[in-house]
């Protein structure tokens, strides 16, 4: 931890409003914070709260789809609205535990398990929000929580640590309030654009669903099964092409770059070749897919995927991309795969390259009305791609103001 100095004078961060020229003072955390310890006395509350990297404090039926906490929540904390909670649990995104604060509900209970605490009245409760997203005060959390300590995902950080913990805030609540509405801003561009992304999204689904309405009605479509339309590649990697991973997000992806490392075998020669316009079937389940994700690749090289995952080859690139697309929407996937798969032990996922081709979904006859529709989603796609690339500018211009505005 660092030296027991109080109020020690440290010098000005890099980027900072012109007006506000008193120098910023570390102080432990105790000095802008005091512990909440209100416990909820006769079960009162009944909302029980949890702590979501994305979503912040949430109740947990809206989270889990069901309650985890106990029926007697008598020694959960009682939070109020504006009171934070500091979650123990470690993951990528927050290797040192998140903190997050009660703004969606006047009031909530929690576990004692978790850290609650509330700003005095001469710090900005904003300006703690943004904060405690800093690299700065991870650093604080990281060394009194070494990762020697951690045990069954909880680090362990003790109550006193936590709040002797040092920081440096401007000692201005005016100076804290600017800085705080300067970053609000930002992180409101932020939430537009996800908005916009999810119209775009939205609108590709709609289209889908309205053509295959329309289309089934007045029979310019049809149930058709997928083996009429796609056939197993069956290609092995004899030419040691890259090895790419499969995921909701990204689609078909270079792995290393993905996911920073190759989990690739040392041996890929039997590993699946895939070329640009294939569907990937992967039988892995993941998040909202719990029969695995059907992709199309976008990349123009041929490249090499997992001997597990099913490779098929579409009977023109029209069809391949509407069923890139029909199968993005979860339910869609749910609906097709369910009744082909059979789980085996563990609850794995048994279903054979060829039986994936056994079930139907409907389908434009028509070449001319396939291509029509493939073009429309592709400019779609490319237009949420743009919106994608803006938003990580967005994202990567807050990231460097947190760097630079906090000492």
């Amino acid at each position: 931890m660092a030296n027991n100095n109080e109020n020690k004078v440290l010098n000005v961060p890099h980027l900072r409003f012109p007006e506000f020229t008193d120098e910023w003072k570390e102080s432990v955390l105790s000095d802008f914070v005091e512990r909440v310890k209100r416990k909820n006395k006769n079960n009162l509350c009944k909302l029980p709260l949890t702590i979501s990297a994305q979503y912040g404090l949430v109740d947990q039926i809206s989270f889990f789809n069901k309650v985890i906490a106990s029926e007697n929540m008598s020694n959960y904390y009682l939070l109020h609205k504006g009171d934070f909670a500091y979650n123990k649990s470690y993951s990528s995104e927050y290797p040192w535990g998140a903190i997050k604060r009660l703004d969606c509900y006047e009031q909530g209970t929690l576990s004692s398990l978790y850290i609650c605490f509330k700003p005095y009245s001469h710090v900005s409760s904003d300006f703690l929000t943004h904060y405690f997203e800093t690299s700065k005060w991870h650093h604080g959390i990281s060394e009194i929580a070494v990762e020697g300590a951690r045990n069954h995902g909880l680090l362990n950080v003790g109550i006193q640590d936590f709040f002797e913990t040092r920081h440096c805030l401007p000692q201005s609540l005016l100076e804290q309030e600017k800085i705080a509405k300067f970053l609000n801003l930002i992180e409101e561009r932020i939430a537009t654009q996800n908005k916009i992304i999810e119209k775009y999204e939205s609108l590709i689904q709609a289209i889908i669903y309205q053509k295959k309405t329309d289309g089934m009605r007045v029979k310019s479509w049809q149930k058709t099964e997928l083996s009429k339309v796609l056939q197993e590649r069956n290609e092995k990697n004899i030419d040691g092409y890259v090895v790419c991973s499969v995921s909701v997000s990204q689609g078909v992806v270079n792995q290393i770059k993905y996911l920073g490392r190759s989990f690739a075998a040392k041996e890929t020669t039997h590993y699946n070749v895939v070329k640009y316009g294939d569907i990937i079937y992967t039988k892995s389940p993941t998040g909202d897919f719990p029969y695995g994700i059907v992709k199309r690749s976008c990349i123009k090289k041929s490249v090499a995927v997992s001997p597990l995952y099913g490779v098929y080859k579409p009977i023109c690139d029209s069809i391949g991309v509407i069923l890139h697309f029909y199968f993005m929407q979860p339910s869609n996937a749910f609906n097709y795969l369910h009744p082909l798969i059979q789980k085996g032990a563990k609850n794995t996922i048994n279903i054979t390259n060829e039986r994936f081709l056994k079930n139907s979904i409907p389908l434009p006859k028509a070449e001319n009305e396939a291509i029509y529709i493939a073009n429309t989603l592709i400019s779609i796609q490319k237009k949420i791609d743009m919106e994608k690339k803006m938003l990580r500018s967005y994202e990567k211009e807050k990231q460097y103001l947190l760097s630079k505005m906090f000492i």
